[in-house]
Parts: structure tokens; C-alpha cells; sequence
């Protein structure tokens, strides 16, 4: 999901939270020795606490690249729709309307992967093979939806053309309603600082010459 594989394995994230926890363990604990008043039982502790929280740290990190890229995907998704359905409609095959959806659309990770399917295909992996690896790497609903009716189309021999434009219509109310909602949660976000940050200075800025008033008046 966080676009890693070529570069980084699970392996690695383990030995960065075990390196993670091993630093911080032995460096709060040496500070706490050498520059504070505790014992060593409460630095070992201290330390323990901070290494642990640490550890929590590369898979927090690779869980929001991974929520980030995929919000990134479906930002794309309804335009490379879009143009695979024109090109479907023009009269190109499904992998050659693929071929110009990843040539031409925009650039960002759901290209890249089309791109890595795209040369699974040329490398001799079937079609729906391929496409079923790309699903799993992005892990979109979307996606996954989009590769179970490609399949179903291939069993029954169905016309693509009208599948792809009802595939990107539903693509782009979704994406609509995403956008509706976060429009609506927007209010409730802002509750908080303005209760807390914009109101108590409104209240101190017209609250105060009226206290001077009333103090001036009482003495």
C-alpha cells in the first residue's frame, strides 16, 4: 500500500522499530544517569517507556504513506477510467486502452501501478492475473470493484464499452459524495478552536474596556 516493495521489505520496518527502541531505551537511560538525580532501576524504566513508544513510530509512518498514496489513487482513478473508456469506445482492446491511460494520464502512483501491471502483461502473466495483482496493491474498493466486473465481462463475453462508462460514472458520484462529506465535516472541526482559541479572545476583546468601565465606576 505505501509503495514500497522495491525498496523496503517487512523485514526492514522490524529491525527500523527494533533499532528505534534499542536508541532511544539506551539513550534516555545513559541521560538519565549521567545528567539526572534518578537511579538506575527508574532510568532502565524510563528508558524502556521511551523505546517502546518509539517502536510504535515506522509502522505509524507506514501506515499514513499508505493512506496517503491510496487517497492519491482515487484522486486519479476517475480521470484513468475516463480514458480507458474512451479508447475502449473508440475501438481499441482493454490492453491497449490500459496502454493509453498510462501513457497520457497524470502522473502519480495508481500510473505507476497501472504501468507495473501493464508490464506484468508484456512479461507473459494473463490479463486478469495482472489485474488482480494491481488491485491487491492498491487495496481500493474502487479498484478491486472495477477488476471483479473486467472479469465477469471476460467469462460472459459482455461489451466493455457500457461497463467501463457506468464503472466511471459511479467513480465520480463516489468521489463527489467523498467531497460532500468532507465539506460537511468541516463545521465540526472548526468547532473546537473556535470554541476554545477564537471565542475566549472575542469575549476578552469586548469584555475588557467594559470591566475598566465598571471598575472606574465602582472606585
Amino acid at each position: 500500500m505505501a509503495g514500497l516493495d522495491a525498496a523496503c521489505s517487512p523485514e526492514h520496518i522490524v529491525a527500523l522499530q527494533c533499532l528505534a527502541f534499542v536508541v532511544a531505551a539506551a539513550g534516555v537511560s545513559m541521560l538519565m544517569l549521567v545528567f539526572g538525580s534518578a537511579d538506575l532501576l527508574k532510568s532502565l524504566m524510563l528508558g524502556l517507556c521511551v523505546g517502546l513508544a518509539l517502536m510504535w513510530w515506522p509502522s505509524r509512518w507506514l501506515g499514513e504513506r499508505g493512506r496517503h498514496r491510496q487517497a492519491m489513487m482515487l484522486r486519479e482513478f476517475p480521470f484513468l477510467l475516463d480514458m480507458t473508456t474512451l479508447c475502449v469506445e473508440a475501438g481499441l482492446n482493454l490492453q491497449g486502452a490500459l496502454q493509453q491511460a498510462a501513457m497520457h494520464g497524470p502522473q502519480g502512483p495508481l500510473r505507476d501501478e497501472l504501468r507495473h501491471a501493464l508490464n506484468d502483461m508484456r512479461a507473459g502473466m494473463p490479463r486478469m492475473q495482472a489485474l488482480n495483482e494491481l488491485a491487491t496493491r492498491t487495496d481500493l474498493r474502487a479498484v478491486r470493484s472495477l477488476v471483479t466486473a473486467l472479469r465477469h465481462a471476460d467469462q460472459l463475453g459482455m461489451n466493455l464499452g457500457p461497463l467501463l462508462r457506468s464503472q466511471s460514472e459511479q467513480r465520480r458520484t463516489e468521489r463527489f459524495l467523498r467531497a460532500e462529506k468532507l465539506a460537511l465535516e468541516a463545521p465540526v472541526k472548526m468547532l473546537f478552536p473556535m470554541v476554545f482559541c477564537i471565542f475566549p479572545c472575542t469575549f476578552l476583546i469586548i469584555g475588557f474596556p467594559i470591566a475598566v468601565k465598571l471598575m472606574g465606576t465602582t472606585f
